[in-house]
């Protein structure tokens, strides 16, 4: 066992998951066996699209999670770390100069786009350029539900690849989406999925983004694009396995990868069309003064700068670009139409007979090289023009190159027509075979199922916010505020957290408290030989400073020795 990597499958940062890419996948697997996401099924609003496409059903699910879950930047949440000591720690597996290039809390700030945007301040990353920077953290489905047990929020919460892992396994457990149909792309700055769904749909962050909505040219949809416009991808991850930027070897089908690809770069792309360049005049608003359209108004042409369009689109339901169009001309006042068309503007039928008569290819430099001729008399700077409308009309990924070497892992075979306990039970028996699997175990964090050194070594290595709270308090203090704190777990069964979780979401069984006040102990007290004896309802902690008592529903039974290296006795 690499104990640094199941370790961190404990704690899942992004950093971690950064140099352990077999994680993510991980994280998605213990959401699918949790029965948190199984509950959403017996929910009304997924009662009433039982029968429905996945199509249909992936829509509830969307406005299901943003009403259920927060988007979270706290940069905080989980506490600071030693950049330096986070570098060593991972020296064994990427450079520090591997680190630095590709990972937004090390150092990374993009391509000219971000550094323009100032992408460090955007993020409040600009107040880490020493060595303490933020632990970064990813969470499971239990630990986004407990945010509503933090102060400020009402709801649950998560970063962008907890709510990335999130959506793929509900989109499984709820929208009946195979797992084979997902892909998870994490760039250094953001994590999404694309699903080959009805020409494809990425997940960002809370919301969805279908094709259409990907080249409507509204402000959310050109936000959505950032990460994949300007950002390598490090990763994609699959239900086969992942493929990195940085390594050599991947573990990815290969002809899943290829397919991927390709389903992808067809979704970033769309043809010329008057509805694409309606789109893109939206985006850029400023071109809108060189067109204009045409409307019958009672036998007679009505002529509207393209302009005052768009500002009756803000407060309506109808669009410019799309079949509704005629729907928002008649919501126009009669005085906004002329009776003569206006000089150095583009009608837009016009621009529509044109576009078809000519097969007008993005990609075909003779027809372009007409289009550009048919705008020069208005535009100024045509070929400016074209420029950015090709611009919005073809994203080309900077995905991790198919050139690998190809190690394939033992193919695991979950169907969404299997029911949760026989999912576990599947997965359990690939544990030794795939090692992706085995990890997901640890993510899950059944201890009855796992072995406690990876659990025990990210307990006192891994958080530090537990530590910081605790700082100047006698040993008493810290026992007695751990006693005051509600006896729960936000997890079922043997399932256990970490100090941090106990301590931010203030709950935990008497095991997850246990193992949180020797967390303090080892690190504020420099207690040595600490033994945590779990007898099923009563835990003990004993070290050579006294005895603690705690009372557990876990229905556990081990005896833990802490000390360095963290072992089971």
């Amino acid at each position: 066992m690499d104990l640094e990597k199941y370790s961190s499958a404990i704690t899942l940062s992004d950093m971690e998951i950064f140099v352990f890419p077999d994680l993510m996948y991980g994280l998605v697997l213990a959401n699918i066996m949790s029965p948190a996401i199984w509950k959403w099924r017996e929910r009304d609003c997924f009662k009433k699209v039982e029968g429905k496409m996945p199509y249909r059903k992936l829509m509830r699910l969307k406005q299901f999670i943003m009403d259920e879950y927060e988007f979270n930047l706290d940069l905080n949440t989980w506490g600071l770390i030693h950049k330096d000591k986070e570098l060593k720690r991972f020296a064994p597996y990427l450079s520090k100069e591997e680190i630095e290039d590709a990972n937004a809390l090390f150092g990374y700030t993009g391509d000219k786009y971000y550094f323009d945007l100032d992408i460090r301040r955007h993020f409040g990353l600009d107040k880490y350029n020493c060595d303490i920077i933020p632990y970064w953290k990813t969470e499971t489905v239990e630990a986004m539900d407990a945010f509503k047990y933090k102060k400020r929020y009402k709801t649950g919460a998560g970063e962008c690849v907890s709510l990335a892992a999130l959506y793929v396994a509900a989109a499984f457990i709820v929208c009946n989406i195979a797992l084979e149909d997902m892909y998870m792309i994490l760039t250094p700055l953001h994590s999404q999925n694309f699903l080959d769904l009805n020409g494809g749909v990425i997940t960002n962050n809370r919301r969805i983004v279908t094709k259409n909505m990907w080249f409507n040219g509204s402000e959310i949809s050109m936000k959505a694009q950032r990460a994949l416009k300007n950002e390598k991808v490090t990763i994609v991850s699959h239900i086969s396995g992942y493929i990195h930027q940085l390594y050599e070897e991947a573990t990815i089908n290969r002809k899943r990868y290829d397919l991927f690809v390709n389903k992808l770069k067809t979704y970033l792309f769309e043809e010329i069309s008057l509805s694409q360049v309606a789109n893109f005049l939206r985006f850029k608003g400023g071109y809108q003064k060189y067109f204009q359209i045409c409307k019958d108004c009672h036998g007679a042409p009505g002529f509207l700068k393209s302009e005052i369009l768009f500002h009756y689109e803000h407060g309506s339901k109808f669009r410019v670009n799309d079949n509704t169009r005629e729907k928002l001309l008649d919501e126009v006042s009669p005085e906004d139409f002329s009776l003569y068309p206006y000089e150095g503007r583009i009608r837009c039928d016009e621009l529509d007979d044109f576009l078809n008569k000519n097969s007008i290819g993005i990609r075909d430099k003779k027809s372009m090289a007409r289009f550009i001729e048919f705008l020069n008399p208005v535009i100024p700077s045509a070929e400016k023009f074209i420029d950015e409308l090709s611009d919005f009309l073809i994203t080309c990924p900077k995905l991790p190159s198919a050139d690998k070497k190809y190690h394939n892992l033992d193919k695991i075979s979950v169907s969404t027509h299997m029911q949760r306990d026989e999912i576990i039970s599947y997965l359990n028996t690939k544990r030794s075979e795939n090692e992706m699997v085995d990890l997901a175990f640890y993510v899950y964090r059944d201890m009855s199922m796992c072995d406690w050194a990876p659990f025990l070594k990210a307990a006192m290595e891994r958080n530090p916010v537990s530590i910081e709270i605790a700082k100047g308090k006698t040993q008493d203090d810290i026992y007695n505020r751990l006693m005051d704190m509600d006896n729960v777990s936000i997890y079922d069964g043997k399932r256990c957290v970490q100090p941090d979780e106990v301590v931010n979401y203030n709950r935990g069984d008497g095991v997850e408290k246990a193992v949180t006040l020797a967390n303090l102990l080892y690190n504020l007290f420099s207690a040595e030989n600490i033994i945590i004896d779990i007898k099923k309802e009563n835990v003990f902690l004993k070290y050579h400073g006294g005895e603690y008592n705690f009372f557990s529903n876990k229905g556990l039974e081990c005896k833990l020795h802490i000390a360095l290296p963290v072992k089971t006795v």
